[in-house]
């Protein structure tokens, strides 16, 4: 059974080493100007504007050509919202709220949903908000995907973390960092627990649609489940995180209600630019995604390529999904001076254990992430092999 853990609500930390949903972003700021190879990105190869406009249809051109610069439609434009439903197989477009990136949809739906009565039980590791905001309104319970298991999740253990008062459960397949994607079996036991306990169930999908094998791919958690709640979004397998549209996909009326009345407090409403580019996307979906497929798949084996050959260096296991993994360093240096060395030194970045580290429950010191959707990716491999080359794994890190 992996570890769980469970911690009161907190307030936000203020001042001294940054709360777990702030590291990632002070990560980056600190080293993103050295980082002359970005390994540490999540998202997939992105595209100019000109090629993106480029395949619009008709209505879509004129509608980009005359488009009217005010506020928008708070869901999000009823075209686009519609156009977002035919990725689901049972809701339409009222069922659909647009959202200024995945962030804010992480951020409206918790505070939706949870009071300072409720429980939650969130999978980790995971993308740190889906952690902290919940933390912050109610008592959760951290449940880790488990490395020995192929970073599974322990259906089991889930279910004994569950209190009377757990009103929601929170999962990200293909999962970030690993790339996991629950296997059938255990993913119909989980919506199957929740159904019969009336918990909400929801699904952080960002990565889905990018998977090795579309045999693996989950069904949705919106369709699967009547209180399940996808999220999803254009950043990552789209490759299009400039337009920062995201969105939510559920099917219970009262639920999109409260989401609203949260929502009004955030963005208030999607740019209207992105709006009609995320409809020109959509619409060319199988293209951009069959692209970055493409690339990923090719990039996943220079990379099972690069590890299987220092195998006294790095463990590995193949994600399932996504454009992230997340490797395991073996060197006493460890991780932390690992990847500060990497970045300091040789420009090449990826995240260190530390970006994942939980404050429900302990997670693994000696992992990276690293990210392989990008074009450019080779040559950021390269430099990377070259560096270990150079220093072995023996310099001490220099701040």
């Amino acid at each position: 059974m992996a570890p769980m853990s469970a911690f009161p609500p907190r307030a936000p930390e203020r001042g001294g080493f940054p709360t777990c949903d702030q590291a990632l972003e002070a990560y980056f700021a600190r080293w993103q100007s050295a980082a002359r190879h970005q390994l540490a990105a999540s998202d997939s190869e992105t595209l100019p504007l000109v090629e993106l406009i480029a395949a619009a249809d008709e209505e879509d051109r004129r509608r980009w050509e005359s488009l009217w610069l005010g506020y928008t439609d708070p869901r999000g434009a009823d075209w686009l919202r519609a156009t977002i439903a035919e990725g689901y197989e049972t809701v339409n477009a009222a069922s659909i709220r647009c959202c200024s990136g995945a962030q804010e949809g992480i951020f409206t739906v918790m505070r939706a949903l949870l009071g300072a009565d409720d429980h939650a039980i969130i999978v980790t590791p995971n993308y740190q908000s889906a952690e902290s905001v919940p933390a912050g309104i109610c008592a959760v319970t951290g449940i880790g995907l488990d490395p020995a298991d192929g970073w599974s999740l322990d259906i089991d253990a889930l279910v004994a973390a569950t209190r009377p008062q757990t009103k929601l459960i929170s999962i990200n397949f293909p999962n970030n960092p690993t790339g996991k994607i629950l296997e059938r079996d255990r993913f119909a036991a989980l919506i199957a627990f929740c159904r019969e306990r009336g918990i909400w169930l929801f699904s952080d999908e960002v990565y889905r649609l990018i998977e090795r094998d579309p045999a693996l791919r989950l069904p949705a958690a919106v369709d699967a489940y009547e209180r399940g709640i996808s999220l999803g979004g254009l950043s990552k397998p789209y490759g299009l995180p400039g337009l920062r549209i995201g969105w939510i996909a559920c099917r219970d009326a009262d639920a999109l209600g409260l989401f609203d009345r949260v929502r009004s407090y955030l963005s208030i409403c999607s740019a209207g630019p992105s709006e009609v580019l995320a409809r020109i996307a959509l619409k060319s979906g199988d293209r951009l995604l069959a692209r970055n497929r493409r690339i990923a798949a090719g990039n996943l084996e220079l990379l099972t390529r690069f590890f299987a050959e220092r195998g006294e260096l790095f463990d590995w296991h193949r994600p399932d999904g996504g454009v992230v993994g997340y490797p395991r360093y073996r060197h006493p240096e460890g991780v932390e001076a690992f990847c500060r060395r990497l970045i300091s030194r040789y420009g090449v970045m990826l995240l260190p254990a530390s970006i994942y580290r939980s404050q429900l429950m302990p997670t693994p010191p000696d992992r990276f992430r690293i990210g392989f959707g990008r074009q450019d990716f080779a040559a950021g491999l390269v430099a990377m092999g070259a560096a270990l080359g150079a220093a072995g794994a023996k310099i001490p890190c220099v701040d």
